[in-house]
């Protein structure tokens, strides 16, 4: 807001409708909003059965879980490196494997071994990278998947995949489609958040986007490298009106707007901004508390450590906390985990980031009684592959000491209520290329995560240009060993 403006006329007879949206002093809706509004929605009128669609509402079966926290790897860490201990990697690196099957996109040399040693943790004796030596300690509380297999091992459509369930269409997210169905616990705060450090990542707003679901279900962006409140939230106070006068304000924005809708019966772009407005208006009083972990006693905030991974791991246990239903966590800006060259380096300066956080997440929500209502997840959009890079123009030009991306086979893991904890599935080869045992592909991951939010991927739909659509598409199977 630009303090040198002339204050606005509020009054309805000088001003229209759009006049009084641009000028009513709340700049900050379009944070809300985040360029969510699709005119194809509108053969959904949001709205229709609530007057407000972000109201809770029940899963299609008993679910113990009430909230996702997905901690996005953005780059593709190496399963071979993390959670995918190969023993015959380690006893033959440096080796050529002569049928060349290890190859995803680039030429690739030898094997190439782990520089990381791997110990076994807790009763089920599952072993871990020592990258994650808190992270290990919750094993009896996560099913590692070491079989995961996507489509291609590119960046864009692997993201927008493992995101989206479609690589090249435009679709709703995850946190989209669980928004859509559950609504939310907290009206003050976005049902789904994702923040991500120093911008935004490749495929950009994209990775959390309503698609042609109505706009009140996108994803709120925000930039975790800020710490000051009004930098981390933009606009989030209004130093020219009271908030009173706000609220007057938005009383005869809301009226005008009910009555423009009145006329256009079912249009969800009209909704979705009404309710951005609204939404953004509630905003300031509950954002600041809830993004200020300031207010965390001091043994907490040590707990999680030091760091914007560790700042913003602990936001999203503050917000789930709150009733907020998806928070996506990004482990930094472009691709932090795509190492192609200094793996050994770059992994172990990346885990350093986020393993203490992330440990403390997993204790503090045990601690909380949290953990038992809220699914953690873990993983990027692929993995990397067991031989090295060979060296070219780019990333790793003139070293040989990376991986290349691997779509064949990795590594993710969740834990919480509903999840076989202390459980490994799947397997990948001798080497950990390619998912070979019990594979698990990306849809069959978003089927088995609908299923312990409360859903049946099958039928969990939203109709749209004549068809049903749903998250898998028309695809994926429940992995049943996952569940509890």
């Amino acid at each position: 807001m630009n303090p040198s403006m002339p204050e606005p006329d509020t009054s309805p007879i000088a001003i229209g409708r759009r006049g009084m949206l641009t000028r009513c002093g709340m700049g900050f809706g379009s944070m809300a909003l985040a360029g969510m509004l699709n005119a194809d929605a509108a053969e959904s009128a949001l709205g229709a059965e609530s007057p407000n669609p972000m109201l809770p509402k029940p899963a299609q079966f008993p679910s113990k879980i009430k909230h996702v926290i997905h901690l996005f790897m953005n780059g593709g860490p190496s399963q071979v490196d993390t959670f995918d201990p190969k023993p015959e990697l380690q006893r033959r690196g440096g080796q050529t494997i002569s049928d060349g099957n290890l190859t995803t996109e680039r030429p690739t040399g030898a094997l190439f071994p782990s520089p990381y040693r791997f110990h076994r943790y807790g009763q089920s004796g599952i072993e871990v990278s020592e990258l994650f030596p808190h992270v290990a300690q919750h094993v009896d509380d996560m099913a590692i998947i070491r079989s995961m297999h996507a489509d291609v091992p590119n960046h864009e459509p692997s993201l927008l995949l493992m995101n989206c369930g479609e690589a090249r269409l435009v679709r709703p997210s995850l946190g989209s489609w669980l928004t859509y169905g559950l609504g939310t616990e907290n009206q003050n705060l976005p049902a789904f958040v994702a923040m991500c450090p120093g911008g935004y990542p490749i495929q950009e707003s994209q990775n959390w986007q309503s698609g042609f679901l109505p706009g009140v279900y996108q994803g709120t962006y925000v930039d975790t490298k800020h710490t000051d409140i009004e930098k981390l939230i933009e606009n989030i106070r209004n130093d020219r009106i009271t908030p009173q006068d706000q609220s007057l304000q938005l009383g005869l924005l809301q009226t005008l707007n009910r009555q423009h809708l009145a006329e256009r019966p079912g249009d969800s772009q009209l909704e979705s901004r009404i309710h951005s407005f609204e939404l953004a208006f509630r905003m300031q009083s509950q954002a600041t508390d809830a993004f200020d972990i300031s207010h965390e006693p001091k043994h907490i905030r040590e707990l999680y450590g030091d760091g914007v991974q560790a700042r913003q791991i602990l936001i999203a246990r503050r917000l789930i906390e709150r009733g907020v239903r998806f928070v996506q966590v990004w482990h930094g800006e472009g691709q932090p985990w795509d190492n192609h060259d200094d793996i050994e380096v770059n992994h172990r300066r990346l885990a350093k980031q986020c393993d203490q956080a992330i440990g403390a997440l997993l204790t503090d929500l045990k601690q909380r009684g949290l953990l038992e209502e809220t699914l953690v997840i873990w993983g990027g959009e692929f993995g990397r592959t067991p031989v090295v890079e060979l060296p070219q123009k780019g990333a790793n030009a003139g070293k040989i000491n990376g991986r290349d991306h691997n779509h064949w086979g990795f590594t993710m893991w969740m834990a919480g209520g509903g999840v076989r904890g202390g459980y490994v599935h799947g397997a990948t080869d001798e080497f950990g290329f390619r998912a070979v045992e019990n594979k698990v592909h990306v849809h069959d991951l978003h089927a088995t995560i609908m299923k312990l939010v409360g859903y049946d991927h099958e039928k969990f739909t939203y109709r749209y240009a004549g068809r049903d659509f749903r998250l898998t598409d028309v695809h994926g199977k429940v992995v049943e060993e996952l569940i509890a």
